[in-house]
């Protein structure tokens, strides 16, 4: 999988055996996965939540959204970088793609109902390197918490 990224920044564009959407949504997906990581800690809540968000937002079946986690966790696994996916989303997504983006990394975090610095500095640094501003950073996390707060336990 990761052969398939770095060949986004090596081959021509047009020339990738994936698709401008293929290549968003693995990048996408690869850093939720880096959040529900970050932690030291992947549990079924944060796994449930990347489903939930990439259905959700994606419009994609529970099939494909398995599929892509599983392409875009071999590729965390591989890369050596944020860089990887960062460069993928900037030249990719819109300004609001990106904030949203941000806002399901912080989804991701607080789906087990705390936040842990590892996850905090993940996202902060994701935020920084696709030029989130500092407002906008502040907003989706007051946004998330605030959405994860409210919905109902499963306690």
């Amino acid at each position: 999988m990761i052969a398939k990224l770095r060949k986004l920044f090596t081959e021509p564009a047009g020339n990738s055996e994936q698709s401008p959407d293929e290549t968003r949504r693995l990048a996408a997906a690869a850093l939720l996965i880096e959040v529900a990581r970050a932690d030291f800690q992947q549990d079924a809540v944060e796994e449930a939540a990347m489903l939930e968000l990439l259905s959700s937002s994606l419009n994609l079946d529970h099939m494909t959204v398995v599929s892509l986690l599983s392409e875009a966790s071999d590729a965390v696994d591989d890369a050596t970088s944020l860089y990887e996916f960062t460069r993928l989303i900037n030249d990719h997504y819109s300004y609001d793609e990106k904030f949203d983006l941000v806002g399901s990394m912080w989804r991701v975090a607080y789906a087990d109902k705390s936040l842990s610095k590892y996850e905090e500095h993940l996202i902060r640094r994701v935020g920084e390197l696709i030029y989130l501003k500092h407002e906008d950073f502040i907003r989706s996390k007051l946004t998330a918490k605030a959405s994860i707060d409210s919905a109902p336990s499963n306690n």
